[in-house]
C-alpha cells in the first residue's frame, strides 16, 4: 500500500482556535480526519505529524527519505517563508512534494507570497480551507499512483 507523510507545521496545532476568518475553524484533528476518510477511500495509508519545533520537522522529513515513503504533503505554516533548514530537508526526499495551505498565501501580507518550499515540490495549493489539503491528498495520490 502507497504511504503519504503529512506534514502541519509551526502553530498549525491552533487550527479551529487562530484567525477563522483565514484559517476555519475545524481543528487539525477534524483536518486529519478528513484526510484519514479520503485516504481509505483512495486505498493508500497517511501519517500525520504536527510539531512546532523545526528540528523535530526536518528529522521527520530525513525518516520520510529512510523510512519508503512513496509522497509528502507538506504545510510548513510560517516556516514555509524562511526556514532553509526544512527547504534543504525536503531536497533530499526522492518522492513528490505537494504544498498546502488553507489560506491563499498570495493574497495575504507580502512576506507570506514567497514559499522556500515551492520549488521543491510538484504543485501548490493554497486558499481553500480544509479542501487544500483534501486536494493535495488527490494530487499525491494521482503522483504515485
Amino acid at each position: 500500500m502507497k504511504k503519504i507523510l503529512v506534514l502541519h507545521g509551526v502553530n498549525l496545532n491552533m487550527f479551529g482556535k487562530r484567525d477563522p476568518a483565514q484559517y476555519g475553524t475545524l481543528t487539525l484533528e477534524e483536518i486529519n480526519g478528513q484526510l484519514g476518510v479520503l485516504a481509505q477511500e483512495l486505498g493508500c495509508a497517511i501519517e500525520t505529524f504536527q510539531t512546532n519545533h523545526e528540528g523535530e520537522f526536518c528529522e521527520k522529513i530525513h525518516q520520510a527519505h529512510q523510512g519508503g515513503v512513496d509522497a509528502v504533503i507538506i504545510n510548513a505554516g510560517a516556516w514555509t517563508h524562511y526556514s532553509y533548514a526544512i527547504r534543504d530537508a525536503l531536497a533530499i526526499l526522492k518522492v513528490p512534494i505537494v504544498e498546502v495551505h488553507m489560506s491563499n498565501i498570495h493574497a495575504r501580507e507580502e512576506f507570506r507570497r514567497h514559499s522556500v518550499v515551492a520549488a521543491l515540490a510538484k504543485g501548490q495549493i493554497a486558499g481553500f480551507g480544509v479542501d487544500s489539503y483534501l486536494l493535495g491528498l488527490r494530487a499525491a495520490w494521482e503522483s504515485i499512483k
